[in-house]
């Protein structure tokens, strides 16, 4: 029964994870995080650039600018210039992370990272399986 209440929630947080990625002004991808702890929602993020940059996230080759922030990171930098604290929060993110976020998520104490689309590389989740974060896979968000 629980488990079946969880996917709920998994299914609807995934859900606003992807309206917040609308909110990112790249090109090429948009990705939307929120990190869930105790039910609450305690940071969200999408992919673009640093504060005060141009909102531009692409080149003129549509090649990605170096310094663009992926959405896991930006709702991590979040949590850690707040009074709260991602220890043995959740991650709800539209794509799995790469493998340079992946040692983000670890190192912040987040201990579940649930997920809608696969990255084309997928050292990262490897990285948090060994980490032993708890991973989750949900495809359908209908």
């Amino acid at each position: 029964m629980k488990t079946d209440k969880q996917k709920k929630y998994d299914v609807a947080y995934l859900r606003m994870a992807k309206e917040w990625s609308k909110l990112s002004h790249c090109n090429r991808r948009q990705v939307g995080a929120l990190i869930v702890k105790d039910k609450m929602i305690i940071s969200d993020g999408y992919n673009g650039t640093p504060t005060g940059f141009e909102n531009h996230c692409e080149d003129d080759d549509n090649n990605t600018h170096w310094y663009v922030l992926h959405a896991e990171a930006n709702a991590i930098l979040k949590v850690a210039s707040s009074t709260q604290s991602c220890e043995g929060a959740t991650l709800y993110i539209t794509m799995s992370p790469c493998k340079d976020c992946s040692k983000l998520i670890h190192q912040s104490g987040i201990r579940r990272v649930v997920y809608h689309n696969g990255y084309k590389d997928d050292s990262g989740l490897k990285f948090l399986e060994k980490a032993g974060v708890s991973i989750m896979h949900i495809t359908e968000l209908e």
